[in-house]
């Protein structure tokens, strides 16, 4: 199933997952794609520090930007409009039972996703996530002594960030693609704990409007080809009827 959630407080989006972990688990469900936007929040990993948080309490209540502690892998990170995040809710154990291959396959389907826009991507060896090569900001200190030919250094910038949580094979929390994100927010923090390093977004590499539909829809379709798992559209209130009608049997059951 693929279920587009539209903009949703994080707290909704990660209670929906955890019901639907629960139905996972029981079979209640097949494997789900959630897709959707957060109002501005910032979420620490179960491995994080919260020094790589430089705003205050009252800083980030100013602005309006939520904190969550959570059990997804990962350190620190920031959602907001403009990001396309997604929780895939799989039963890994019909799948494939391989924790390293399902991360490499959510980067995988981001970095071609990139790719259908004209945008080389890539993985960095120890950093989970996808990242772009782009010229570095100092330019003058390339070398020393001066080269005496032209040099063109470059950097990576963060495109998008993984963070994710297993129980009993089945998984939740997920990704985060930056499609026209405000890239200010990310200096609320140290992004995934990776100091001195940026973040980007595809709007930004290609200097022009991208419709979130089109990100999401490649995005989808590279995760469902690289997993072997159909994601069917399906609308929200079909996907609460399925979670009742299983929590109100398990109620049942328990009595």
């Amino acid at each position: 199933m693929l279920v587009d959630l539209g903009l949703i407080e994080y707290g909704a989006a990660w209670d929906l997952q955890r019901r639907l972990v629960a139905a996972r688990k029981a079979g209640a469900v097949v494997d789900v794609l959630l897709l959707c936007e957060h109002p501005p929040v910032i979420t620490l990993g179960r491995n994080g520090k919260a020094s790589h948080l430089h705003a205050s309490d009252h800083v980030l209540r100013q602005m309006g930007i939520s904190f969550f502690e959570t059990d997804r892998g990962g350190d620190i990170t920031y959602h907001g409009p403009g990001q396309l995040v997604g929780y895939p809710i799989l039963n890994l154990s019909e799948i494939r039972r391989d924790v390293g291959w399902y991360v490499r396959s959510l980067e995988e389907a981001m970095i071609r996703a990139t790719a259908d826009f004209g945008i080389s991507s890539r993985r960095v060896a120890g950093r989970t996530g996808v990242w772009v090569d782009v010229p570095a900001r100092n330019l003058a200190a390339a070398s020393d002594p001066p080269a005496t030919f032209p040099v063109q250094p470059t950097d990576e910038e963060k495109l998008a960030a993984i963070g994710v949580h297993l129980s009993r094979w089945v998984t939740s929390h997920g990704f985060a693609y930056n499609v026209s994100t405000d890239l200010r927010h990310f200096d609320l923090i140290i992004p995934c704990g990776i100091v001195g390093k940026r973040a980007t977004s595809l709007e930004k590499l290609l200097n022009r409007r991208v419709k979130m539909k089109e990100a999401a829809s490649r995005i989808a379709r590279h995760l469902s080809e690289l997993l072997e798992v159909e994601f069917q559209p399906v609308p929200l209130d079909e996907l609460h009827s399925m979670l009742r009608t299983h929590e109100s049997q398990s109620a049942l059951a328990a009595v």
